[in-house]
C-alpha cells in the first residue's frame, strides 16, 4: 500500500459520521492508502466514542491505520491532511428551551465553534490540507473558519454534493434514468433554500437538460423547490436531519476531490470565490467544480448561464453577502 493520511471528523458520535466513518477506511474513498482518524467530540458525549472504535475494529477494515478520539481539537488537527467538519448544531432540535429552526439561529450558534476550529487547522493542519464542512449553515461557516485559519494554502469547501444527488434523482426519475446517466450536475450558491439547481447545464445521457427537459413551469414550481426544501422535508418525515444521505454527499465529495474529474463533467462543493461568474470574491460559494491531474482544484469556468439561471442564483449570492454581513464580529 501507499502512503497515509489522515483525516480529523468532528461530530464523530453523531448520526452523519456513524454512516460516514467506516467508509473512510473501507479501501474505496482513499484507494490503497492507510487511514489514520481522529475523531472529535465534545466532552459530554467523548465517551462514547470508544464503543464507535471498538465497532470499528470489529470490522476488520485493511486499510484502516490508528484511531483516537478527543474532545481536544487542537490536538486531533496535528499534521490532518482532510478534515470533515460535521458538528454542529443543526436544524430541528431543541437548544436552550427553544427549537432551532431559522438560520439565523445557526448562525448566532455555531459561527463561534468555527472561529477555534479554523485557527487551529491553519495552526496546525498540514499546508495542503482540504477542509470540509458539513455543519450547517455550511457556506458561511466555511467562510468564518477559512478566515479564522488564516491560511490561503489550504482548501475550505461546505458541502452542495447533497443538494447536487438530490438534484440527480429527482431528474433521474423525471427522464425515466439512472442516476449514473446525469452528469455536470451544478447547485450554485449557498447550502440553504436559496441554492440554484441548475436544470439547463446538467447533462442527461450526454444532451443538456435545457434540451431534455422543455418544461420551465415544471423546473420552477417542482423541480426547484423539492431540491430546495428537500432537508426540510427529510426533518418533518423522520424527526431528524438528513444522516445517511449526508454520510454518502461528504464521501462523495472527498472522492471527487482525490481523483481526476472526467473530461467534461464537474463535481459540485462551494469554494471561496474568486471572482468567476461575476460573484463577489471571498464569499463561499456553490460552483461547478474540476480536480485537476496534479491534485489541484479550479473552477469549472465554461458554463453559460441563462437570464432565468443568472437571476435564481443572484438569489443565493445576495443571501451569502447577507450571511457575511451577520457574522462579521467574528471576522476580527
Amino acid at each position: 500500500m501507499s502512503k497515509s493520511i489522515k483525516v480529523v471528523v468532528t461530530g464523530a458520535a453523531g448520526q452523519i459520521a456513524y454512516s460516514l466513518i467506516p467508509r473512510l477506511v473501507d479501501g474505496k474513498t482513499f484507494g490503497d492508502k492507510i487511514v489514520n482518524l481522529a475523531l472529535v467530540e465534545i466532552p459530554q458525549v467523548v465517551d462514547k466514542l470508544e464503543g464507535l472504535v471498538m465497532e470499528l475494529e470489529d470490522s476488520y477494515f485493511p486499510n484502516m491505520g490508528e484511531v483516537t478520539y478527543t474532545d481536544n481539537f487542537e490536538e486531533a488537527s496535528k499534521d490532518a491532511d482532510w478534515f470533515l467538519l460535521v458538528g454542529s448544531i443543526p436544524r430541528g432540535i431543541v437548544y436552550n428551551g427553544k427549537k432551532i429552526e431559522e438560520r439565523s439561529d445557526l448562525l448566532s450558534i455555531n459561527g463561534g465553534i468555527f472561529v477555534d476550529q479554523g485557527i487551529a487547522i491553519g495552526r496546525y493542519g498540514k499546508k495542503n490540507a482540504k477542509i470540509l464542512v458539513v455543519g450547517n449553515p455550511a457556506n458561511t461557516n466555511a467562510f468564518i473558519g477559512k478566515h479564522a485559519a488564516n491560511n490561503d494554502s489550504q482548501l475550505w469547501m461546505a458541502m452542495t454534493m447533497l443538494d447536487a444527488n438530490r438534484a440527480k434523482s429527482i431528474l433521474a426519475k423525471k427522464t425515466n434514468n439512472n442516476v449514473s446517466d446525469i452528469k455536470n450536475m451544478i447547485i450554485w450558491g449557498n447550502h440553504s433554500p436559496t441554492m440554484y439547481p441548475d436544470s439547463e447545464n446538467v447533462q442527461i445521457l450526454g444532451e443538456l437538460g435545457s434540451s431534455v427537459i422543455n418544461d420551465i413551469n415544471w423546473v420552477e414550481s417542482d423541480f426547484i423547490p423539492k431540491v430546495q426544501q428537500r432537508g426540510k422535508a427529510v426533518i418533518d418525515a423522520r424527526g431528524a436531519s438528513s444522516a445517511t444521505s449526508a454520510a454518502k454527499a461528504a464521501i462523495d465529495t472527498v472522492i471527487a476531490c482525490e481523483n481526476p474529474t472526467d473530461p467534461g463533467d464537474c463535481f459540485s462543493a462551494a469554494i471561496a470565490s474568486d471572482g468567476s461568474y461575476d460573484v463577489p470574491k471571498g464569499i463561499i460559494c456553490g460552483y461547478p467544480l474540476m480536480t485537476l491531474e496534479d491534485g489541484s482544484i479550479e473552477i469549472k469556468r465554461d458554463i453559460s448561464l441563462s437570464e432565468f439561471a443568472k437571476n435564481k442564483f443572484q438569489i443565493s449570492i445576495d443571501e451569502l453577502l447577507s450571511e457575511r454581513e451577520a457574522v462579521k464580529h467574528l471576522m476580527q
